[in-house]
C-alpha cells in the first residue's frame, strides 16, 4: 500500500519567545499527528521564523516545500492555517492553484478547509483576503502608535 507523503508548513512572524514557543508546539503537534497516521509517512517538515506572510521571497522554508511539490515529493501539505500560509491573497491563491494542478492537497486546519474539496475556492479567496487585511491592519496600528509616541516626544530606541 502507498502512503500518503504528508507534510507540514508551520511559521511564525515574530522571532519573541512566545512565539517561538507556539512554533515548537506547531511542528510537534504536527509531527506527532502525522506520524499517528497509518497510511501516511512523513515527507518533511517546512519552517519559517520570525519571517512574515506578506511575501514569498523570504520564507525559505515556504519555498523549499514549494520546490518539493515540483519535484513530486509530497502529496499533501498541512499547516495550522491559512494566515500561516499566506498573507497575500495574490500568492496565496497563486500556490494554492499550482498544487492543485499538481494535485497537491493543502489541508488548513483550524478552518478545517482541504484545498482539493470542490468547494473550497470561494471559502479560500475569501480567508485569503481577510488574512491580508489583518495584516495590513496591524501595520497600520504600529505606524499609528509610532507616531503617536514621536508626537509625545516619546520614541523607542532602535535595537543596536
Amino acid at each position: 500500500m502507498k502512503k500518503t507523503r504528508v507534510a507540514c508548513y508551520c511559521r511564525v512572524s515574530s522571532k519573541e519567545e512566545e512565539l517561538l514557543n507556539s512554533l515548537e508546539n506547531q511542528v510537534q503537534y504536527y509531527t506527532r499527528y502525522i506520524e499517528e497516521q497509518l497510511d501516511w509517512r512523513m515527507a518533511g517538515l517546512y519552517i519559517d521564523k520570525g519571517i512574515s506572510g506578506k511575501g514569498k521571497k523570504k520564507r525559505t522554508g515556504f519555498l523549499r516545500m514549494l520546490r518539493h511539490c515540483a519535484e513530486g515529493r509530497i502529496d499533501l501539505i498541512i499547516t495550522k492555517s491559512v494566515s500561516r500560509f499566506a498573507r497575500n491573497t495574490q500568492d496565496f491563491l497563486e500556490v494554492v492553484n499550482d498544487l492543485k494542478e499538481k494535485g497537491i492537497d493543502i489541508y488548513f486546519e483550524k478552518e478545517d478547509i482541504h484545498t482539493l474539496s470542490a468547494d473550497s475556492s470561494f471559502l479560500l479567496s475569501t480567508l485569503a483576503a481577510v488574512a491580508q487585511e489583518e495584516l495590513r491592519s496591524m501595520s497600520e496600528n504600529k505606524i499609528w502608535s509610532k507616531e503617536k509616541r514621536a508626537t509625545q516626544g516619546k520614541w523607542k530606541k532602535p535595537p543596536s
